[in-house]
């Protein structure tokens, strides 16, 4: 169990993808983790398949430390985030104090553009396989990859998977 488990889950403020968000979710709270969600704004984001959710937090307010693993939550609307220095120091910030990092469809382009993925193994959803490479990324492909403390999906199809990795990577932090 996740107990006092903090997870952090970034979405865009329009166009996540609903079932990258609420698969891995449900799979974190039913094991008793504490999910906040953030986004540019407070405002209620809405996901591609219309899923409205009304984030905790806006992203200049995280405390990266205040949490165990940083989810980025993929959709096109997450490309707003590729380029945003915000959004780059809380991953790397995450990295640096080795808390777990999880990105799934294109959102692994947000850690690759903040220097996360050099000489690290990932996936990425397929149109966006160029920019991780060119940011240093050795792009392995299939629906998961684990590198260290980074976890990569490659889309809506891995969710369900992605998020019991996410858990199970979790639970063994917890118990060690």
């Amino acid at each position: 169990m996740l107990k006092n488990i903090n997870v952090l889950m970034i979405i865009a403020p329009s166009a996540f993808r609903d079932e990258e968000y609420q698969k891995p979710r449900k799979i974190l709270e039913s094991a008793g983790a504490n999910i906040t969600v953030a986004s540019k704004t407070i405002n209620t984001s809405v996901g591609v398949k219309g899923l409205r959710v009304t984030p905790d937090i806006s992203i200049d307010k995280i405390k990266t430390s205040d949490y165990q693993a940083v989810i980025f939550v993929g959709g096109g609307g997450s490309r707003e985030y590729f380029n945003d220095p915000k959004v780059h120091t809380i991953a790397k910030e995450a990295d640096e104090n080795g808390i777990l990092i999880g990105a799934i469809c294109i959102a692994p382009v947000i850690l690759a553009n903040a220097g996360l993925l050099k000489g690290k193994r990932a996936t990425v959803f397929p149109s966006e396989i160029e920019p991780v490479k060119k940011r240093g990324a050795v792009y392995i492909g299939g629906s998961i990859q684990k590198d260290q403390n980074i976890i990569t999906a490659n889309g809506p199809e891995s969710a369900e998977e992605f998020g019991k990795i996410i858990l199970d990577n979790l639970q063994y932090a917890n118990v060690s």
